[in-house]
């Protein structure tokens, strides 16, 4: 499928929206919005926790909310879609409808003239620059810090990897919080829980156009890395629609025929 850039300065329309939590009674709920998608985006992202328990059945809702919508659908999951044990089987669910799950790779998707390369992981918590967990002492304590630097060095990778694929916009796509901006508004003591600064060092350092991620019920929609990304919570909860639609612009792209 190749996706079409807008005429306007050949932007690329980026779909995203994370923390949908569906169950078994919702199905139908995003279908008739997220049926417009071809008349208004390029592709979609779900930022994870798109099921509420993380079971079977949950995930075939999910399925048949983006099956065969005319746009690609490229998601991560959540630590929801982790609950019970059976992430694989969700992923795999996922996969049967067509949406490419990321964890520490990348997809590449044609545009006109182009491709926008998607870089996803999970991510996991641990906490921000000067309030952060460290790798010492206990071994359940080295092993939470080093889950969160697995998470963060598989996305170092995969965005790395574009740097020969020639991608007119490239986004990072992750469940978890690369900035503690996206967080304003939740309660200060549960930061920790809510991200990692390993993911803002992973796409600053490897470069991004965009970065999209959930979780955060409770906080805000834009934030920034260090570097200058742009940084976009996309939990239903705080977009309050079905989807938030992104312009990226992207010079070279041909504009759509």
């Amino acid at each position: 499928m190749t996706i079409r850039s807008e005429q306007d300065g050949g932007a690329v329309r980026v779909a995203a929206v994370g923390d949908i939590h569906l169950s078994p009674d919702c199905g139908g709920l995003l279908r008739p919005s997220f049926a417009t998608l071809p008349q208004c985006a390029d592709v979609l992202l779900l930022a994870g926790d798109l099921t509420r328990h993380g079971t079977v059945p949950e995930a075939e809702v999910v399925a048949g909310e983006v099956r065969d919508l005319g746009v690609p659908v490229v998601a991560v999951l959540g630590n929801h879609d982790y609950h019970s044990e059976r992430e694989a089987d969700v992923g795999r669910v996922l996969t049967d409808a067509g949406v490419t799950v990321l964890e520490g790779d990348k997809v590449l998707l044609p545009v006109a003239g182009g491709k926008i390369g998607i870089a996803g992981v999970k991510g996991f918590c641990g906490g921000f620059a000067g309030r952060s967990a460290g790798e010492f002492g206990e071994r359940e304590m080295k092993e939470f810090v080093r889950t969160a630097r697995r998470g963060a060095e598989g996305l170092y990778r995969a965005l790395s990897s574009m740097d020969g694929d020639g991608c007119a916009v490239r986004i990072a796509l992750t469940h978890f919080a690369p900035v503690p901006d996206t967080l304003a508004g939740e309660p200060v003591e549960i930061y920790p829980f809510l991200g990692s600064y390993l993911l803002a060092e992973a796409i600053d350092e490897a470069g991004a156009d965009l970065a999209v991620h959930g979780h955060a019920h409770l906080g805000t929609e834009h934030g920034t890395t260090a570097g200058g990304v742009r940084v976009r919570n996309v939990a239903q909860p705080v977009i309050r629609r079905a989807f938030a639609l992104y312009h990226l612009p992207a010079a070279g792209l041909s504009p759509p025929g």
